[in-house]
């Protein structure tokens, strides 16, 4: 018989046993990889699929965006209009988006409706034509959103931070100009389009309440396609960063913010110090209880919000502090992350805050495996970056088992002010 005059027992989360839900894989007919997560209780699915097409294998700015974007704005049989008609018809969403390495097109629809679809994207992937008419739309505003952005202190110090790290001929450091759209061409979207999408590397990604077939429908469609068909070139791109490491600049003069950016190179998921700075980074600026929140916003109020992070980047990767201040108080703003830095160096966390970390961290990995679309997206996140299952429950146990000595040693590899590049945008 339930007491409810008795409270039930309390347990941190570190004390929880973290399992992550196997993946099934198959292998469609043209050597395209799925992982899929078979499970919900909902009858909805998604089904990303994802390219070796990233701006990282571009040969001119912003070919790879652009590729991604107009790959659904009309094929030899279809209008933009009737793509999007298509979709919306069955209460389905389809959307892409490019990144780094890779560029995706990502479905969300009810699993009935996942057979209709399929044809559709198979369209897409293998007779999309950008149409002149469309590329000449995506120029004017993408020109027009980029004129807009400029005037925002904070959108100038993202770009500027990245092409101090890595170098503005990076991939990971270069940002895009008025110019660079007024410099694409149909042919040379057509060309990237045939390279890495029609006959590129594609690996897919699905989740939900999967249909019985599922694995047939996707290879009478996708694994007849020409995927896989060439091999992706090997393409290295050096990191050159800046030589100078603190940065003022002048953007807005009638704006009352400024845009503080701190930033050092960091190594990626492959180095073994990349998840125990994850524990660390959280205590310093990485959740709402954090050093950098509790002085900066709540104790000095020179902000609504600073977090710190680790750039989700494959190749390599950086560390990096983020806020907005008042233009008056940045320089002070700077001096108390420096602050922070100092205290994590010279003492140890108490077992108290320490506590509340690793709870928030385990907290967090609790949500990401509830429901089949945040694990496919684990999932996805350790396929991409070439690791396995072990790396989940290697994190898992460091979050749980790391002391404040260990802390404070990486504290002082990593935390001193003359790592970082400094910048400010007012």
């Amino acid at each position: 018989m339930l007491n409810r005059l008795q409270a039930p027992i309390i347990k941190d989360a570190t004390e929880f046993d973290l399992k992550l839900k196997p993946y099934d894989k198959y292998v469609l007919d043209n050597g395209v990889e799925v992982y899929a997560v078979n499970a919900g209780t909902q009858e909805v699915l998604s089904l990303e699929l994802v390219f070796s097409a990233g701006n990282w294998f571009e040969q001119q700015n912003n070919i790879a965006a652009a590729t991604n974007y107009l790959i659904k704005n009309g094929t030899k049989s279809k209008t933009a209009f009737q793509l999007n008609e298509h979709f919306d018809y069955y209460g389905s969403h389809l959307s892409r988006g490019c990144y780094n390495e890779t560029a995706n097109i990502v479905l969300h629809c009810i699993d009935r409706h996942f057979a209709t679809h399929l044809p559709v994207i198979a369209e897409m992937i293998t007779d999309a034509i950008y149409p002149q008419h469309e590329l000449d739309i995506y120029k004017q505003n993408m020109q027009q959103r980029l004129t807009v952005n400029l005037k925002k202190c904070d959108f100038v110090a993202g770009r500027l931070i990245d092409e101090y790290v890595f170098g503005k001929d990076h991939p990971y450091g270069v940002y895009s100009n008025k110019e660079d759209y007024d410099a694409l061409q149909q042919e040379q979207l057509q060309d990237y389009y045939k390279k890495y999408y029609t006959e590129g590397k594609c690996i897919i990604f699905a989740a939900g309440l999967l249909p019985a077939n599922f694995e047939q429908e996707l290879n009478k469609t996708i694994g007849q396609l020409p995927l896989n068909k060439k091999e992706i070139p090997t393409i290295i791109h050096p990191v050159m960063p800046a030589a100078e490491k603190k940065y003022r600049i002048a953007n807005d003069p009638n704006g009352v913010q400024g845009a503080i950016r701190l930033a050092q190179p960091f190594p990626n998921r492959h180095h073994p110090d990349f998840q125990p700075v994850q524990v660390l980074n959280t205590l310093f600026g990485g959740f709402f209880g954090s050093r950098l929140m509790s002085n900066i916003r709540e104790d000095k109020g020179y902000t609504y919000g600073i977090h710190s992070y680790i750039l989700n980047h494959i190749s390599t990767t950086a560390w990096m502090i983020s806020t907005e201040a008042g233009r008056d108080v940045s320089e002070a703003t700077i001096t108390e992350i420096y602050n922070e830095m100092k205290d994590l160096r010279e003492e140890l966390v108490d077992d108290e805050e320490l506590q509340l970390v690793k709870n928030y961290l385990i907290g967090t990995i609790l949500g990401d495996l509830d429901g089949p679309f945040h694990i496919i997206g684990r999932w996805k996140n350790l396929i991409l970056n070439g690791l396995d299952e072990q790396y989940f429950y290697k994190s898992v146990n460091i979050i749980k088992n790391i002391s404040a000595k260990e802390l404070q040693e990486l504290a002082n590899k990593y935390l001193h002010p003359e790592k970082f590049y400094e910048l400010v945008v007012v």
